[in-house]
């Protein structure tokens, strides 16, 4: 792809974003999703204006990191496993993917070895899907105040993973059901807790996300096309 087609990409995702919004909620933050697509391939987001991007996997990042290290604000956006946390802990802006209670601990007994406080958003399950991890709605505001307490995660929000489907009604239920929930929550002002960031919308629904108030959108195959 050239840097034209993807300037292109880019701009035509924004629009629809800002199309989207319709005025109603600011236009989210695009964080390109760049899992699978090299270094090379990645670096001309910088260039037009693109300055966060969100990666899947620990491995893969690392070894883009001596290329991108420094260029790009870097979410980590995957599930991630306790043991892996130390591989990134200096490397990324935020943890999105935050979903059980040894994970945060982790999470914070490392920012604060490493001397630093930790971004992170707690992951939400819309639909109960379980291989795709997330609180149960009914247990999140529970699990906030359970992470509160640790000093090395500051908690800035909710992200959501929607199931993959072409029924747009039942999306667009489960992204207002995911907004009631983070307006719920920032009305009750939990201590330690801040509700910032609504982290919702990929390639194929984020326009609904941006309807629905997303502040993030995280967008890859809208972006760089679909891997063959």
């Amino acid at each position: 792809m050239t840097r034209e087609e993807l300037e292109q990409r880019v701009e035509q995702v924004r629009r629809e974003l800002e199309i989207a919004a319709d005025g109603r909620w600011p236009v989210p933050k695009l964080i390109a999703v760049t899992k699978t697509h090299s270094a090379e391939e990645i670096l001309p987001l910088k260039e037009i204006g693109v300055t966060e991007i969100g990666e899947n996997r620990v491995q893969e990042l690392k070894t883009k990191l001596p290329e991108l290290q420094g260029c790009f604000g870097i979410h980590l956006i995957g599930r991630l496993q306790r043991n892996k946390v130390r591989q990134i802990i200096n490397d990324v802006c935020m943890i999105q993917s935050v979903d059980s209670i040894p994970l945060a601990e982790e999470i914070h007994a490392r920012a604060l070895a490493a001397e630093k406080q930790m971004p992170v958003l707690v992951e939400v399950s819309p639909a109960g899907e379980e291989q795709k991890g997330g609180v149960p709605f009914e247990e999140t505001e529970t699990f906030l105040n359970q992470i509160a307490k640790l000093d090395g995660i500051r908690v800035r929000g909710l992200m959501a993973v929607m199931p993959l489907t072409d029924d747009e009604e039942y999306l667009d239920g489960l992204f207002a059901k995911t907004r009631e929930l983070f307006d719920r929550l920032k009305e009750r002002s939990l201590n330690g807790i801040g509700m910032e960031e609504l982290s919702m919308g990929m390639s194929g629904d984020y326009r609904l996300a941006a309807a629905h108030g997303a502040t993030m959108v995280r967008v890859g195959s809208a972006i760089f096309g679909p891997r063959n």
